[in-house]
This record gives structure tokens, C-alpha cells and sequence, in this order.
């Protein structure tokens, strides 16, 4: 999977072919009830209880996408895709523990 599906919605975007090619958003309603509840209020919603939601916004200008569509080896295709979904998990700070190790061996293994 290139991002944990129980917790991720994808959106396709088209944006400006300079922004990245993928992004992570959390839903602002999520997040105010989550921030909402751990400072104590709102704790009739119980939101602290709820997972993380995000969205994965994919930018469907940008050219990393159109190569990873166009890729016909289908484990270099999956291999960019996580690498780019990666990415934007680490802008994030989202990508850690062994999904960080896997990160940082595969950038080394795609420069040598």
C-alpha cells in the first residue's frame, strides 16, 4: 500500500505543475475537534478518541504523476508512487519508525 488506507481519502487535484506531486492535509474539522478535546473542551464529541484522518491530494499536473502513470514496469511504477507518497508523509512528520528505516534505505538504493 502506498499510504495506510483506513485512515487516508485520495483526491486528485488539478494544480500548479510546480507544487508537489503529492500533499497530506488533514480535514480542518478533524483536526479542530481533536485539538478541541485534548485542551478539554468538547469532550461530549469525544473526538480525542478518533484516528487521524488525512487526505492524500494527488497534483494531477504535475510531471512526476504522468511518468509514474506511463511507468509499464508495475514494481518501478509502485516504487515512485510510495517514494513520492513518502515524501510528502516526511513534510508532514508522519513518516516514522520502520516506514522512515524502509524510506531512507530505498532513497539510497534509487541514487547508487
Amino acid at each position: 500500500a502506498i499510504v495506510p488506507k483506513a485512515n487516508y481519502t485520495v483526491q486528485l487535484e488539478p494544480m500548479d505543475s510546480n507544487a508537489a506531486p503529492f500533499m497530506i492535509t488533514q480535514p480542518e474539522f478533524m483536526r479542530r475537534m481533536k485539538e478541541m478535546s485534548a485542551t478539554g473542551g468538547g469532550g461530549m464529541f469525544g473526538m480525542g478518541n478518533f484516528p487521524d484522518m488525512y487526505n492524500l491530494v494527488v497534483n494531477a499536473n504535475h510531471p512526476l504523476i504522468s511518468k509514474i502513470l506511463a511507468e509499464t514496469d508495475a514494481t518501478k511504477q509502485s516504487q515512485l508512487a510510495k517514494q513520492a507518497a513518502d515524501l510528502a508523509l516526511l513534510s508532514q512528520g508522519l513518516l516514522k519508525g520502520e516506514e522512515l528505516t524502509k524510506f531512507v534505505k530505498r532513497s539510497v538504493e534509487m541514487i547508487n
